[in-house]
């Protein structure tokens, strides 16, 4: 027999919460008190905390097994870096331990003697800056710890500082050729903002870098360096210097670290704002006047569950070891408001029972009929978040394996401790005690004492028609006001203009989203590090990374069909648009170039490897670039120099092309630098993205066609969900949020979160006896439209704080959130309601008959039995009893 409903699960499990509800109803204490002693118990995991805490920024912010790091360990093991005598900062395989400082001119030049002046204080500061080494008791200076070049003499941290030798006036006096300083050394990365005449000469430049870098060769001299720099940071951060020609901005090889481990602290004093704001709304949105159905107490109980949940959850993963990364603590928030939505659901269900039931029966009730819709939304929402652990982040992960299990412990907590405080104010109601007092009141006003008297201690009162509570006036509004004028035809027109014009533009908005994240984001707003980031974008950005093309294999060099490979492989990097054409570097070049001058035979691997000492002789630096071993070249580099790599966009396109022209190389190479580590994510931030959505997306079709006895709903709340994750990736690029990993995690937010309105609304639609869909939509926002309402704007509530949060983390958090939710209510109350309306009612004659058998008419005043048997009546008559099939509008 065909049939419209797919209940096989929905009505077992219906039943299985009737029975559970009943049980809540009759041993309350139990279900009240367990959860309070698991989440103490539970809540010893947060001893670990210090322990778990993960945030290091490459672990947690780049793709998990990204090329870059296997391509980081080739050069680590050919080319190992020599920080005491040989140091090249262009071979450096990890960005080294370095301080960088960079000065801009307060006028048009710094290249003149007056800020030379200051740059030379500025120098002899850095140089001089001791610490104390509490192991030896001894001062650690600059000098004793500066990486090093030609013996012991420390690096330059400025080209230009060295060519002046002491005398600041020289500077106006040296012709300094762009980018390449007496065509020897590179300056494109220590001068900018530079203007040049017709022979490439610097007229002008507007700033200036000066980098120190130092010794991590080894571990106790890597230890000396981070403890010179800690302190440098330290110094620089309390000391202003008085300085009058230029401003200074810093940075260090530990600043983003210590920045991004500082970004949790910003926002703990939140957390506290946020509780109270929940709690706030949830008793004002609760609140009646009858001072017995006044349902104070149970919604703010129903905060202190949401919160029981989180504790439980988080201590029970610590104590399991799982990192806790600073992108969890958004949890607490997000988490604040999926409770209190499961709460608005399940109050609504109560107020939905007969007042003059038994407690355990009305909690039965209200079991069978909150407990399987908000059973839908965690299954959704937890599947969400734990397929978002297949993503190839860490810190995604981590976010997810925390959220799904806070959400699921949410929903236990919902389901006994909170509806075990619902039935003990059950149990007040029934006796008909006041809610503050707890003292029995009248049910029936006094007319001889003042209204004042009346409206606080006389209470009790519901609907003698229905033998429910009173509707809420805003649950009215949704039946009386709302339903009707959205059922009207030009209505119903406007709104699918309007979701056309949603459609398109967040479509269009799809196509405009940027991918990368910024690690500037990963710093606070008032940073030391932004300022740097922001000078080094606005007058450093013409030239980009210099990549290593690294061989990596042992190739016959002096074989003539070899080194044309080699020189073409060459060519092909120089034709790409984002690699200068004069600035690569190549000993194998030089080395020939130099055979053919002094006439050195290099045609044969004897002569070829003998002679290689007069060119390391002559170059040292070049020593580095070829790996020898046994006799053999077991790999060798060369570098090429890229240009115009000014946005996240440029590196995604610059690590694709030189990638792709290292496969077409007639010979096996590799492109490295150690920024590839962060472009990685450009490579599997978009593959991620849509695997995790449509996993998500088909999880989620099969669980709402289990569950929600239509597979017609079912399908548009898949629909929904596809039709949110296009508008909010849409209008991130409207509120410049960039597709990132920080982004992602709100995606799959965004999947979970775009069930639960749907889900609510498609549910009360179907399970709705009504036989027109106009009716039953009706119906179906008087039901659940305030409910809907009071869990978006508690969810808001739970993130907006986040929006005065300095975190770039943060408030991108409640960027997508809020759009996530202002979404999935436009869809919930306006989009979907309308559709519904436009595919008519999905009921049989078959069903029609199974509505009539549930009447349980012995329980039904005549008054109610009659409206009932006339409903049974009226489908009968649209559905006669002529055939078996379903309605043909059915799927």
């Amino acid at each position: 027999m065909s049939r419209c409903h797919t209940d096989c699960i929905q009505r077992p499990l219906s039943r299985a919460f009737r029975w559970l509800g009943k049980l809540v109803g009759r041993y309350p204490w139990w279900f009240l008190l367990i959860p309070f002693v698991l989440s103490a118990g539970l809540g010893a995991g947060f001893y670990f905390l210090p322990q778990r805490q993960a945030n290091d920024i490459e672990e947690q912010f780049t793709p998990i097994g990204g090329p870059a790091k296997t391509e980081r360990e080739f050069v680590r093991t050919h080319f190992p870096t020599n920080d005491a005598g040989q140091f090249s900062a262009s071979r450096l395989y990890t960005e080294g331990s370095f301080v960088s400082l960079l000065a801009v001119s307060t006028s048009d030049n710094v290249l003149n003697s007056d800020t030379f002046e200051e740059l030379m204080k500025l120098d002899e500061m850095v140089q001089n800056f001791t610490v104390m080494d509490p192991t030896t008791n001894t001062t650690l200076t600059f000098q004793q710890l500066c990486a090093e070049v030609q013996g012991p003499k420390c690096i330059s941290p400025n080209p230009l500082l060295s060519a002046v030798q002491g005398n600041v006036s020289l500077i106006e006096t040296i012709h300094i050729q762009y980018p390449m300083f007496r065509n020897r050394t590179f300056i494109g990365t220590y001068l900018g903002g530079v203007q040049l005449n017709s022979g490439n000469i610097v007229q002008k430049a507007k700033a200036i870098k000066l980098v120190y870098y130092l010794r991590e060769d080894d571990e106790n001299d890597k230890e000396k360096s981070l403890q010179w720099i800690n302190e440098f940071i330290t110094f620089f951060s309390k000391n202003d210097l008085q300085l009058g020609e230029i401003k200074v901005s810093y940075f260090t090889s530990l600043s983003r670290q210590q920045e991004f481990d500082g970004i949790t602290k910003s926002v703990i004093p939140l957390f506290s704002i946020t509780y109270f704001i929940t709690i706030f709304f949830s008793i004002l949105s609760c609140i009646r006047l009858d001072c017995v159905r006044n349902k104070f107490w149970v919604a703010g109980f129903g905060v202190i569950s949401s919160g029981l949940a989180v504790l439980s959850s988080f201590g029970l993963l610590l104590l399991c070891g799982v990192p806790f990364v600073v992108t969890v603590a958004n949890a607490p928030f997000l988490i604040l408001g999926v409770g209190v939505d499961d709460m608005f659901i399940m109050i609504s269900s109560w107020q939905q029972t007969k007042v003059k039931d038994k407690v355990e029966d009305r909690m039965a009730d209200t079991y069978a009929e909150a407990a399987v819709s908000i059973t839908i939304t965690t299954l959704t929402d937890v599947l969400a978040f734990y397929i978002g652990i297949l993503t190839s982040f860490q810190s995604v992960q981590s976010f997810c394996i925390y959220t799904g299990t806070a959400i699921l412990f949410c929903f236990l907590y919902n389901v006994t401790c909170f509806g075990a405080f619902l039935a003990l104010n059950g149990r007040r109601e029934e006796s008909n005690r006041h809610w503050f007092i707890c003292k029995k009141v009248a049910e029936e006003k006094d007319t001889h004492r003042s209204s004042a008297y009346n409206m606080c201690c006389v209470g009790g009162g519901y609907s003698q028609i229905s033998g429910k509570e009173t509707d809420h006036p805003v649950t009215s509004f949704f039946r009386n006001q709302y339903g009707p004028f959205l059922n009207n035809i030009w209505t119903k027109i406007f709104v699918l203009l309007l979701y056309l014009g949603y459609l398109a533009s967040s479509i269009y908005g799809c196509f405009q989203v940027q991918e990368g994240i910024d690690l500037r984001n990963l710093a606070t707003d008032s940073s030391y590090v932004r300022s740097f980031y922001d000078d080094e974008d606005l007058y450093f950005s013409e030239y980009g990374p210099r990549v290593m093309v690294v061989v990596t294999e042992e190739l016959s060099y002096w074989d003539l069909d070899v080194q044309g490979k080699i020189d073409r492989c060459m060519e092909s990097f120089i034709d790409d648009p984002y690699v200068s054409k004069s600035l690569s570097e190549s000993w194998f070049t030089v080395y020939r170039e130099m055979a053919q001058q002094m006439n050195l035979n290099i045609s044969d691997k004897s002569n070829f490897m003998g002679n290689l000492l007069v060119l390391f002789t002559t170059i040292p630096d070049f020593r580095q670039d070829v790996d020898i071993q046994s006799g053999n070249i077991k790999a060798s580099r060369f570098f090429i120099q890229t240009v115009n790599v000014t946005s996240a966009v440029d590196e995604r396109n610059l690590l694709n092309q030189v990638r792709h022209t290292a496969k077409t190389c007639e010979i096996p190479v590799l492109v490295y630098h150690p920024a590839f580590i962060y472009f990685d994510q450009y490579a599997v931030i978009i593959s991620n993205t849509i695997q995790n959505t449509a996993v998500a997306a088909a999880t989620m079709f099969v669980i709402s066609i289990l569950l929600i006895p239509n597979p017609l709903c079912s399908l548009w709340v898949t629909f929904t969900i596809a039709s949110i994750i296009v508008g909010v990736t849409g209008f991130m690029a409207y509120w410049d949020v960039n597709l990132d990993s920080i982004s992602m995690i709100n995606l799959v937010i965004c999947i979970g979160f775009s069930v639960d309105f749907s889900a609510h609304i498609s549910y009360a639609y179907v399970s709705n006896h009504n036989t027109k869909a106009n009716e039953r939509v009706i119906e179906a926002l008087h039901s659940l439209g305030y409910p809907i309402v009071q869990g978006a704007v508690s969810t808001i509530l739970g993130v907006i704080v986040l929006s005065a949060a300095e975190s770039y983390i943060f408030r991108t958090f409640f960027k997508i959130i809020f759009l996530v939710i202002a979404f999935g209510m436009m869809h919930g109350l306006v989009f979907l309601p309308v559709f519904f309306t436009f595919f008519g009612s999905c009921v049989t004659h078959n069903e029609a008959t199974k509505i009539a058998a549930d009447i349980d008419e012995q329980s039904l005043d005549n008054d109610m039995k009659d409206t009932y048997l006339n409903d049974y009546d009226h489908i009968v008559t649209h559905f006669p009893k002529k055939s078996t099939n379903a309605d043909p509008k059915c799927p």
